[in-house]
């Protein structure tokens, strides 16, 4: 589990692609946290999906992607260089300093608005209608894998607001209309709705 809050912005360092349709990709990307610490097999929340940590070097780790990552993700679009938002698993007595976030990305959505708005920046995303059900105004999402709350929603599309510390040590400080971002919804709203739906179902049979 994670929180959403990013402790190192880091970036693609190497990335190498699998053969065929089904080859996934190896990503080697440099962060500044102690690679020491990090032992083989530690979750790394990587801009958003939790990736597997499968060797370290000097400055940086290896993860490796599946192709079914690749495709419900933007990780197929990295290449060297792209900025990657990086949290260690939350540990037991950890602050939760964000919301819980489990690291599988729902869907991918898409900035399609950035304004200045005091001194913070007024993002609109849309996301995936299907996803819709579960974003709820004064409710939390993870966008790159950042802890957001949204301040209202209309159709496909909900507003966040970026204030400037998250704007500087985070990706989305350069995130501008047309981007796409790995969108998570949240646990708790998830199992609500499955809730409601199965409580639906029971009345129907009955």
């Amino acid at each position: 589990m994670f929180t959403g809050i990013i402790t190192d912005l880091g970036r693609v360092r190497r990335l190498r692609r699998g053969r065929g349709p089904d080859g996934g990709c190896e990503l080697t990307i440099a962060t500044a946290y102690a690679v020491d610490d990090i032992p083989l097999g530690a979750s790394i929340a990587c801009s958003g999906p939790c990736l597997t940590v499968v060797a370290v070097e000097p400055g940086g780790f290896s993860v490796q992607a599946s192709a079914e990552t690749l495709a419900r993700s933007t990780l197929g679009e990295w290449g060297e260089g792209t900025p990657v938002n990086l949290e260690r698993a939350l540990r037991l007595g950890d602050e939760l300093g964000g919301h819980l976030v489990s690291g599988h990305v729902d869907g991918v959505a898409r900035v399609v608005d950035r304004r200045p708005e005091g001194d913070s920046i007024r993002f609109t995303i849309e996301a995936p209608a299907a996803l819709m059900r579960y974003i709820a105004p004064k409710g939390s999402v993870a966008l790159d894998g950042v802890s957001l709350t949204v301040n209202e929603i209309e159709a496909t599309r909900f507003g966040v607001n970026i204030i400037p510390y998250t704007l500087a040590h985070t990706s989305l400080g350069d995130a501008k209309p047309g981007q796409r971002m790995n969108l998570e919804i949240d646990t708790i709203a998830r199992y609500v709705a499955r809730l409601i739906g199965a409580a639906g179902e029971e009345r129907t049979a009955s």
